[in-house]
C-alpha cells in the first residue's frame, strides 16, 4: 500500500464536505426527531454523482471502488450526519456489489443506470425473526411458479429503506430447509410490490430519519431472470456484500466518533470551572486523547480492508477486524463527548447524545460485536466452535 496522499482522494473528501456543509446539526436533529428521509441531502448527494461511486463506469457510475465509497461516508457522518446521513446511501454502495459480479446482464442494465444515478433506492432483506445471526435457518421461501419464475413468501425485520425503496436484495430458501446449511439458499433483486409487501418500521432507539421495517412477503412474484447468480449460491453471492458493508459502516462509525469528538474538544476549550478550562483536567484530556488515536487506527484498518477487498484479496478478516474496532472507537469516542459535555451532554441541543445513539448501534448491527469476535476465533485462529 502506498500511504503518499492521494489527490483523487483529497478531491473527494473535499467535494463530500463542500456538500455536508449546507446540512447541519439542526438539519439532521429535526430528521431524526421527526422520522422523515433526508431527501434534500439525498438530493444534492445524487447530482453530485456519490451515490454510484463505487459503481462500474459502463452503467454510470463513478468506477471507483469501496475505498472511495469508504471516504464517502465517512466524511458524511463526520459532518454531523452520523448514520441518518451516511446509511441513506450505503445501501446502494455495498447491496449491489453482488449484482455487479454475479448478475447477467439484463438485472446489471435495468438497475445499475438507475442506481449510479440515485434513482433507485435499494433495500437489503437478509435477517429474519426466527434467525436472526443463523442465516442458515432463513425460512423466507421461493418456489418455482412453473414458467420459469418464482413466488416468495416470509417475513424479513431490519429491511432499512424498505419504506423508500423499490427494490430489494433479497435471501431466500429455494432448497432444503431451515437448519441445513447455505447450499439452498438463493439471491433475488425483488420489487416491494405493496400489494405482497407488507411494510411496518420498527420504533427504535435512534437512526429514526432512516427507518428500518419488518416486512412480509406474500406470494410476490418474482421473474426468472431477477435472480442474481446460481441457485443455491446466494449465500456465497452475498458475502460480496457483506465485507463491504463491514467496510463501509467502518468508515461510518470512525466519521461519528470524529465529529464526537470534535464537539468534545470545542466545548472543553470553553468550558471553564474553578477558575479553569475542563480541557486542563487529564480525567477530560486523556480519554479524548486516546479516542483521538483509536479512531485513527480504525480508520486506517478500514482503509487497507478496502484496498485488499479492491484489488481482488481475501478481505474477511481485515472487513470483520476493522468493523470490530470501528464500533468499540466510535462508541468510547461519543460516550466521552457526552461525558466531557458532563449533564448537557444529556440535551439534544449539543447533540452529543444523537450521536453517542448512533455509534451505540454500530456495536449491535449488521452484525455484533461478539459474532465478529467468533469469526475471527473460528475462521482465523482455527478454535473450535462454541455453537
Amino acid at each position: 500500500m502506498d500511504f503518499t496522499p492521494n489527490p483523487d482522494h483529497e478531491a473527494i473528501i473535499e467535494g463530500v464536505d463542500r456538500v455536508c456543509s449546507d446540512f447541519d446539526d439542526a438539519y439532521w436533529a429535526a430528521c431524526d426527531q421527526n422520522h422523515e428521509f433526508p431527501w434534500a441531502f439525498y438530493t444534492k448527494m445524487a447530482e453530485g454523482g456519490w451515490i454510484g461511486i463505487a459503481l462500474p463506469e459502463e452503467y454510470g457510475g463513478g468506477g471507483q471502488g469501496i475505498a472511495e465509497g469508504a471516504l464517502v461516508l465517512n466524511r458524511v457522518a463526520a459532518s454531523g450526519a452520523a448514520m441518518n446521513g451516511s446509511t441513506a446511501l450505503h445501501l446502494t454502495m455495498f447491496g449491489l456489489q453482488p449484482v455487479v459480479k454475479f448478475g447477467n446482464d439484463q438485472l446489471k442494465q435495468t438497475f445499475l443506470p438507475r442506481a449510479a444515478a440515485g434513482d433507485l433506492h435499494v433495500a437489503f432483506g437478509v435477517t429474519e425473526p426466527d434467525a436472526g445471526t443463523d442465516t442458515s435457518r432463513i425460512a423466507t421461501r421461493a418456489v418455482p411458479d412453473g414458467m420459469g419464475g418464482w413466488i416468495i413468501s416470509g417475513r424479513k425485520i431490519w429491511t432499512s429503506k424498505a419504506l423508500e425503496s423499490e427494490v430489494c436484495l433479497l435471501l431466500a430458501r429455494t432448497d432444503g430447509e431451515p437448519g441445513e446449511g447455505f447450499g439452498g439458499l438463493s439471491l433475488f433483486l425483488v420489487d416491494l410490490d405493496p400489494e405482497h409487501c407488507d411494510i411496518v418500521p420498527i420504533p427504535k432507539v435512534g437512526r429514526n430519519a432512516v427507518a428500518s421495517c419488518e416486512v412480509a412477503y406474500d406470494e410476490l412474484p418474482v421473474e426468472g431472470w431477477r435472480l442474481v447468480g446460481d441457485r443455491g449460491r446466494g449465500f456465497h453471492h452475498i458475502l460480496h456484500g457483506l465485507n463491504p458493508e463491514r467496510i463501509l459502516l467502518a468508515a461510518m462509525a470512525c466519521g461519528i466518533g470524529e465529529v464526537a469528538l470534535r464537539r468534545a474538544v470545542g466545548y472543553a476549550n470553553e468550558r471553564s470551572v474553578f477558575d479553569r478550562l475542563i480541557g486542563a483536567n487529564q480525567a477530560i484530556s486523556h480519554p479524548l486523547a486516546r479516542a483521538h488515536m483509536e479512531l485513527n487506527a480504525a480508520l486506517t484498518l478500514a482503509m487497507k480492508a478496502a484496498w485488499m477487498y479492491d484489488n481482488g484479496h481475501e478481505a474477511g478478516e481485515l472487513a470483520n477486524t476493522a468493523k470490530y474496532l470501528a464500533a468499540e472507537a466510535s462508541y468510547f469516542a461519543a460516550d466521552q463527548a457526552v461525558q466531557t459535555h458532563g449533564g448537557l451532554g444529556y440535551a439534544t441541543e449539543y447533540h452529543v447524545e444523537r450521536y453517542w445513539r448512533e455509534a451505540r448501534l454500530q456495536r449491535l448491527a449488521p452484525v455484533s460485536q461478539e459474532m465478529t469476535l467468533n469469526y475471527i476465533a473460528q475462521k482465523v485462529l482455527g478454535l473450535p466452535r462454541s455453537y
